[in-house]
């Protein structure tokens, strides 16, 4: 995320091309919500402006949906084990403590994640920064039981959480 903030009234004004840039990394992945939510200024505020964008997310074809959930990484996955994750996706799991485990601990975190994606399809999604180790890994158990329409419905409601997140920190 930018360290420079923004006002909603500057991205109320804004054409669409500069209003994707300056909510780069709000979702990972293409900038599709972002894109489609630029239609529905003006915003009265960042709360508004978030559900303007989950509004778009949430009632986007399933496909879409699933395609937002793959773009997001694994938790503990290659990516973050190479520190090729986005700053924003590095910090998030810093937040969790998931740059501090040990080695058998990423092993469960693989373990869990091939499991996982076996099972779904498409990677865990939770949001880091509102959990920890112990909760995350409670998490997969719980949800590896779920179906997939919950899964794809759990998930949808933690890119909310994430995004609510990345809002708070770019917009004021």
């Amino acid at each position: 995320m930018p360290n420079a903030r923004i006002a909603v009234s500057d991205l109320n004004s804004m054409d669409q091309e500069a209003f994707v840039a300056a909510l780069a990394g709000i979702f990972e992945g293409p900038p599709w919500i972002v894109r489609q939510t630029w239609h529905d200024r003006p915003f009265a505020g960042r709360d508004d402006l978030h559900r303007a964008l989950c509004a778009v997310m949430n009632s986007a074809p399933v496909e879409q949906q699933i395609a937002l959930i793959r773009a997001h990484p694994d938790l503990v996955g290659k990516a973050a084990l190479a520190g090729t994750l986005t700053p924003a996706s590095t910090g998030e799991q810093a937040a969790a403590g998931l740059d501090r485990l040990t080695p058998e601990e990423i092993a469960t975190f693989q373990d869990l994640n091939a499991r996982y994606h076996e099972t779904f399809g498409f990677p865990f999604v939770i949001c880091a920064r509102e959990n920890k180790k112990a909760s995350i890994l409670a998490g997969f158990t719980t949800r590896l039981a779920n179906t997939r329409e919950q899964e794809i419905a759990t998930a949808l409601q933690e890119i909310a959480k994430i995004a609510n997140l990345r809002l708070n920190d770019t917009v004021i």
